[in-house]
């Protein structure tokens, strides 16, 4: 089945369902019609972009997220499906009794994963590993030491320089990473939905303001697709810094930039030895998750940290 990520941003428009189709309408163009059933997620950022209620009940029953982002087109809000399996209770009620040992080995594995993956993106991008797959091994239950801020340091001063940090308010590559890492989390988030698992529910992150701890923890291995992605676009020009601000450069989300975001998202990793499309992918690590939490399972089901992905060929009106 496609998979499809709509970003609304650009003009006006009026979303409504019709046959099970989702219709989007601007002016002087002809409207389009998809399945509703293909779309992933929509991104809704124009200030004049209208849905009807239709809209938001078709998406979430037909399995699709949607995410609302503000004038600067950085989400602020996400919807997901309320029930994504016919056993949903079953599985809520295993996932909240989760013992502790059992969380933590969860976690351990997720930053694992996570470490590798990133080493795996700085030996393709800068030359070197910077030793993280050797952190990675190092890795305990729940991580006690915290490799995986110890990784962190290591990983972001080989990609963007000793100045960079990671702070979601510049306007610097933090700007490119957190647009990216926000479609991946409804893609995610809608995975664990599907796989009928509460996002609010987290192995590791817990906080009483977050409502998607679980997409949170979950996201933690594929992240590294995104940071590839910014850091080869800003390399090819595809992204191009609009000015400088004390030492850093400053990037604007403008339509380009985002299909160059997008893209990587769209296109396929190495699970289990075979090719596999992102939202494939998250199913299966969602779907494993639950079978952990049932008792039906004792590990993750996550991509190969060591294949790249493989990216498809955006046109320019995609």
């Amino acid at each position: 089945m496609t998979e499809r990520i709509l970003d609304l941003s650009e003009c006006p428009a009026k979303l409504r369902v019709r046959y099970s189709q989702l219709v989007i309408e601007r002016e002087h163009t002809e409207a389009v019609s998809l399945p509703l059933a293909e779309v992933a997620v929509v991104l809704v950022s124009h200030p004049q972009a209208s849905l009807t209620q239709a809209v938001l009940a078709g998406l979430a029953a037909a399995g699709g997220a949607l995410v609302a982002c503000d004038r600067a087109s950085m989400p602020v809000g996400m919807m997901l499906p309320l029930n994504g399996h016919h056993v949903q209770a079953a599985r809520f009620a295993a996932q909240a009794r989760a013992p502790l040992p059992v969380r933590k080995r969860l976690w351990k594995q997720i930053v694992r994963a996570k470490v590798r993956a990133q080493g795996a993106v700085l030996a393709e991008l800068v030359g070197t590993d910077r030793g993280l797959p050797a952190l990675a091994a190092r890795v305990g239950s729940g991580d006690p030491a915290n490799v995986e801020a110890r990784a962190a340091r290591r990983y972001w001063a080989a990609l963007f320089g000793d100045g960079f940090r990671r702070k979601r308010q510049r306007t610097d590559e933090n700007l490119l990473l957190n647009y990216g890492y926000a479609v991946l989390r409804a893609i995610v988030g809608r995975a664990i939905c599907a796989a009928g698992l509460h996002p609010s529910l987290g192995v590791h992150h817990h906080h009483r303001g977050n409502a998607f701890c679980l997409a949170d923890d979950l996201m933690e291995p594929f992240r590294p697709i995104v940071d590839r992605a910014v850091v080869r676009s800003i390399r090819d020009g595809t992204i191009r810094a609009v000015a400088e601000e004390d030492g850093r450069p400053r990037y604007e989300l403008t339509p380009s930039v985002k299909r160059a975001l997008i893209a990587p998202l769209l296109g396929r990793v190495v699970l289990d030895g075979r090719q596999s499309t992102l939202f494939a992918a998250a199913s299966a690590a969602a779907a494993s998750l639950a079978a952990v939490f049932l008792g039906q399972a004792d590990r993750l089901t996550l991509p190969d940290p060591a294949e790249p992905p493989i990216v498809p060929s955006l046109a320019p009106d995609e």
